[in-house]
């Protein structure tokens, strides 16, 4: 029963992630093959790999990390944020895998919306590819299904279903909780990141997307909403 889980021992995380470059002709001619080959199965006969490349942000091996937000729920059902953000994914990377030196992150459950298809392996990959080793909580070589204590509000909601896709939107809609689709949505944050060069605005939207991924969970316990603090120590 999820309502036995300690919530202080929960880490709610959202990631936002863009292209790895802000425009094909900025690919070498190696990375638009290898694009070509990765997506020609996934693009309809008349979409070019140039045209499909505006989903590369949603690919570990050619898109990266510009925003990692945190939430951990204190004891006055206040939920504290912090956020990683920046133009250089190593450098976020090495400041976000440096909160798990913490004792009060020791065992500690991540928890995601889809996370266990989309942000944990997202994150793993993107530590391996800028040549660091993943944080403990990420390293899920080895381990049975059942030993991994990760949480995943998406598979939560299917009760097993695994025919249906619910969007994060929708659960906030359904459980009655402010929606956190406000100002932007994810197809926005790619040009906003490199055209409009707002990566604030970015920020901002994960870390309401956090706050409604907790608030998700805790609806899911049948529990009250929770109140949002920024600064996670």
């Amino acid at each position: 029963m999820i309502q036995h889980i300690p919530l202080e021992k929960i880490l709610f995380l959202d990631i936002e992630t863009v292209p790895g470059s802000g425009s094909w002709d900025e690919l070498s001619e190696a990375e638009q093959k290898l694009w070509d080959k990765k997506t020609r199965f996934q693009r309809k006969e008349d979409v070019t790999a140039e045209e499909f490349y505006d989903r590369a942000g949603i690919m570990a091996e050619f898109g990266k990390i510009i925003c990692i937000t945190i939430g951990m729920v204190e004891k006055n059902e206040t939920l504290k944020i912090k956020s990683f953000s920046g133009h250089d994914e190593k450098k976020l990377l090495q400041e976000f895998g440096e909160i798990f030196n913490s004792p009060r992150l020791n065992n500690v459950i991540l928890c995601a919306h889809n996370g266990k298809e989309f942000d944990f392996p997202w994150i793993a990959r993107r530590y391996l590819i800028n040549g660091i080793q993943p944080p403990v909580p990420f390293q899920m070589f080895g381990k049975k299904p059942w030993e991994i204590p990760h949480i995943d509000t998406m598979e939560l909601w299917k009760f097993g279903d695994y025919k249906s896709f619910v969007s994060l939107e929708l659960l906030a809609h359904v459980f009655g909780i402010p929606t956190p689709k406000d100002d932007i949505d994810g197809s926005m944050v790619s040009s906003i990141y490199y055209i409009e060069k707002d990566l604030q605005r970015i920020v901002d939207y994960c870390e309401k997307d956090v706050l409604t991924l907790a608030n998700v969970f805790r609806r899911m316990r049948q529990e009250d909403l929770l109140k949002r603090n920024i600064n996670l120590d």
